[in-house]
C-alpha cells in the first residue's frame, strides 16, 4: 500500500524544499517515491482557483493523484489552511512546515488554521535534518 505523506504549511515555509529532501532520503533508504507539488499541479489543470472552493478541489485533486501512485510512497506538499482539506487528502504522514507566522499572501494568512493532529512539526528551515529525523521515525512504523 502506498503511503501518502501530506507536507502543508504556509506559502514560503519550505515544504517544497522538505519534499524534495524527503523524497532524496526515502529514495536512499531504498523506497519508491512519487511527489505532487501544488504549484504543478494547479499548472497542469490550469486551475488557479483559491477561493475556500478552489482550495478544496485541489485537495481532492491531490488526493485522486496520490491514489493512482504505486510507490512506497506518494509525498503532496500544499498549504492545506484548513482542517477539512486535510481530511479530504487522507494522508498517512503529516508534516506540518511551521517555520515562518505569515506569508505574503493576506488571504491565506486569514485562512490558515494551524493543525492539531500531525506527526511532525517542523520549526525551522534545515530541510536535510528534518527528513533524516522524519525517514528515520518512519520507516520502522510503515504499518501505520
Amino acid at each position: 500500500m502506498t503511503q501518502r505523506i501530506l507536507i502543508m504549511g504556509l506559502p514560503g515555509s519550505g515544504k517544497t524544499t522538505l519534499a524534495e529532501a524527503l523524497r532524496t532520503e526515502l529514495w536512499h533508504a531504498g523506497r519508491t517515491v512519487s511527489w505532487f507539488n501544488a504549484d504543478d499541479v494547479r499548472k497542469r489543470f490550469d486551475d488557479w482557483d483559491f477561493s475556500l472552493e478552489g482550495r478544496i478541489r485541489q485537495s481532492r485533486r491531490m488526493r485522486e493523484l496520490a491514489d493512482q501512485v504505486t510507490a512506497d510512497y506518494v509525498i503532496s506538499d500544499f498549504v492545506a489552511p484548513v482542517e477539512s482539506m486535510r481530511l479530504i487528502f487522507q494522508a498517512h504522514w503529516v508534516i506540518w512546515v511551521d517555520t515562518i507566522d505569515q506569508s505574503r499572501f493576506e488571504d491565506t494568512n486569514q485562512l490558515f488554521v494551524p493543525p492539531v493532529i500531525y506527526d511532525f512539526r517542523v520549526t525551522t528551515q534545515a530541510a536535510e535534518s528534518w527528513s533524516q529525523r522524519i525517514v528515520s521515525e518512519m520507516l520502522p512504523s510503515e504499518t501505520k
